[in-house]
């Protein structure tokens, strides 16, 4: 009897060690796409009232959390039944995150309110509203950069039991959602530390200093994040239609892969638009 406990429990003991390994190697697999999903959730987590940030970054997470939920069993079950479901999705995906890269960049050079209107627009906006809507954009997104970080998990342990892929692939997405929205929280609540650490050393010494720097650094910060968050959502897309559409990764074998991903992902994304205001432009005529 007490063997038979002790021989379950070397059993537990080895499979813990082999989740370890791979759960190892899949975290460094996916750590760019990881990089670059805490771009991405970074600005979208910010622009809100202080009092709002932690609510709305939880709301994120909660959304997150539910997104491993579906998309573990459904890749898991796809992988053993069939495979070629999850690249159709992974390619359907990209078109999604390079929509929102390009829409972004659009957005930005070509749709900036004007002077004396953004008052107004401010006014007439709900918050409860954008905030609301905010947060569904982020869920989608994370979705879909979820599916990606998944399946990458899930491609290192192919030739591992079907017990080690599942504590190994749920390891990771609890980990991608922990680790991003961690580091996310710390990063939109660095003003609010700073200002207690300039309120409690008396706005005097290295403290007040510090809480200054970090007050200062946060809209540099954000908007850094925005940034690097548009090429991040426009290059992992590349990334997905490079590395999953055979034909795409043998074009132009000289010029570099980040050159490549850049260059479909803007292409992607500009068909994606245009599709969509073509679309858009036919239901307000069908509805006039």
């Amino acid at each position: 009897m007490a063997s038979g406990f002790f021989a379950i429990l070397d059993d537990i003991t080895a499979l813990m060690d082999d989740v370890a390994v791979t759960a190892k190697v899949a975290t460094r697999k996916t750590a760019g796409i990881l990089g670059d999903d805490l771009a991405v959730n970074a600005e979208k987590a910010t622009g809100f009232l202080s009092s709002r940030e932690l609510p709305v970054l939880w709301g994120i997470t909660k959304g997150s959390l539910l997104n491993k939920l579906i998309i573990v069993p459904i890749a898991l079950l796809l992988n053993a039944f069939f495979p070629a479901a999850i690249k159709v999705i992974l390619i359907l995906g990209g078109f999604y995150l390079a929509y929102e890269g390009v829409e972004k960049i659009i957005e930005y050079f070509f749709h900036q309110p004007q002077k004396g209107h953004e008052v107004i627009e401010e006014k007439e906006q709900d918050p409860a509203a954008a905030e609301k809507a905010k947060i569904k954009s982020a869920i989608a997104t994370d979705f879909i950069l979820s599916i990606e970080i998944v399946i990458i998990a899930l491609g290192t342990v192919l030739e591992q039991s079907l017990m080690i892929q599942i504590i190994t692939v749920s390891a990771v997405a609890l980990l991608a959602t922990i680790g991003v929205y961690g580091i996310v929280a710390l990063i939109v609540r660095m003003d609010d530390a700073g200002y207690k650490l300039i309120e409690s050393s008396h706005n005097k010494g290295f403290l007040t200093s510090l809480g200054k720097v970090l007050v200062k650094a946060l809209p540099i910060i954000i908007r850094i994040l925005a940034v690097v968050g548009t090429i991040a959502l426009i290059l992992v897309s590349g990334g997905i239609f490079v590395h999953n559409i055979e034909y795409l990764h043998h074009v132009l074998p000289n010029i570099p892969s980040f050159i490549k991903e850049i260059a479909f992902g803007l292409a992607a994304g500009l068909i994606a638009v245009a599709l969509a205001t073509g679309g858009k432009k036919i239901v307000g005529m069908v509805k006039s």
